[in-house]
């Protein structure tokens, strides 16, 4: 018993306690100053993909302005490109709807659209395998062996949508980080083009700028610089924006910038326009999801909340009346 008291008091000595307060100092201090080189920059990668995209698309444009009767297709190689290419249809790899998906997505180039494709193939005779070995050797839930083999093809449905539902969840995601970001990066784009700056520089100005708030939108903006600067109709790069993004506010301001170089307009009168409409659009939206809160509630309400009042209320008459009885 001695022993631990003097274990004790060792331990909460004075000179021990500044040496663990030193230690943990001197610790908190390294991982301050280490911490920034040990975190990933998420924008200049990014960023840096983009400026491979802008070759590519450059490397492109010249190959088609050569007027070359051979070309060159690079397609990617590997286990999934061989097994898209010899169960499946090359109409599979040719549907333009995907295609604009997976670019809404962020997912560009043929490799994006082989593994979707490759998904699409193979999660339907997975799923259907393991839900029928799950029901036949697991648990069977006393269903008979119709109904097993019923639920097994409705989970192989289930897997041919999978994809589908992870493709419209990563565009709903990278959607709203686009909204929320669009007005700021248009008063961005008023303040450079009502400063002197070109349309090409001041896209260029803005994707560094916004990647802070919103790097998908800094990528979008960025390829649209690369775009300006090789097609040959400018509108064209415009369209592509908003085919990219999807959401109708970036699909007005690309309308008004072509119809602002088309018709000689003034670009600040119609950027400040589309800013205002932009964050006026945020707000219905963000009170629409207010409005929508009270019905959202009420079940968590009923099951949660009346419960516990009824037996606060309740609960010191029914213990009284047990007491009496």
């Amino acid at each position: 018993m001695v022993a631990v008291f003097e274990l004790a008091e060792s331990m909460f000595n004075l000179e021990n306690i500044v040496m663990l307060l030193t230690a943990v100092a001197a610790f908190a201090t390294i991982l301050t100053l280490t911490g920034p080189l040990l975190s990933t920059d998420k924008l200049s990668t990014r960023m840096k993909y983009v400026s491979t995209e802008r070759e590519a698309m450059r490397a492109r444009a010249r190959e088609s302005l050569s007027q070359e009767k051979t070309r060159l297709r690079h397609t990617p190689k590997g286990f999934m490109k061989e097994v898209v290419e010899k169960f499946t249809s090359g109409r599979a790899l040719e549907n333009a709807d995907v295609r604009d998906k997976l670019r809404q997505a962020g997912f560009r180039g043929p490799g994006p659209m082989y593994t979707f494709v490759f998904f699409r193939f193979v999660m339907p005779p997975i799923l259907f395998v393991l839900t029928l070995l799950y029901l036949v050797f697991l648990n069977d839930f006393g269903l008979p062996p119709m109904a097993r083999f019923a639920a097994s093809c409705a989970a192989a449905f289930v897997g041919f949508y999978l994809p589908n539902v992870f493709v419209q969840n990563v565009i709903a995601r990278r959607q709203d980080s686009i909204r929320k970001a669009f007005p700021d990066a248009l008063d961005l784009l008023l303040i450079c083009v009502e400063s002197g700056m070109s349309i090409e520089a001041a896209f260029q100005k803005v994707a560094t700028e916004i990647g802070t708030q919103s790097v998908e939108l800094a990528e979008e903006l960025g390829l649209t610089t690369a775009e300006l600067s090789y097609l040959q109709e400018r509108r064209q790069a415009y369209e592509n924006l908003s085919k990219r993004t999807g959401l109708p506010g970036v699909k007005a301001v690309s309308t008004s910038l072509i119809q602002a170089e088309r018709y000689g307009t003034p670009l600040g009168q119609a950027l400040r326009v589309m800013a205002q409409e932009n964050r006026d659009i945020r707000m219905s939206e963000a009170e629409k999801k207010a409005a929508g809160l009270p019905p959202k509630l009420t079940v968590p309400m009923i099951v949660f909340f009346l419960p516990v009042l009824f037996g606060v209320i309740l609960g010191p008459a029914i213990i009284k009346v047990m007491a009496e009885i």
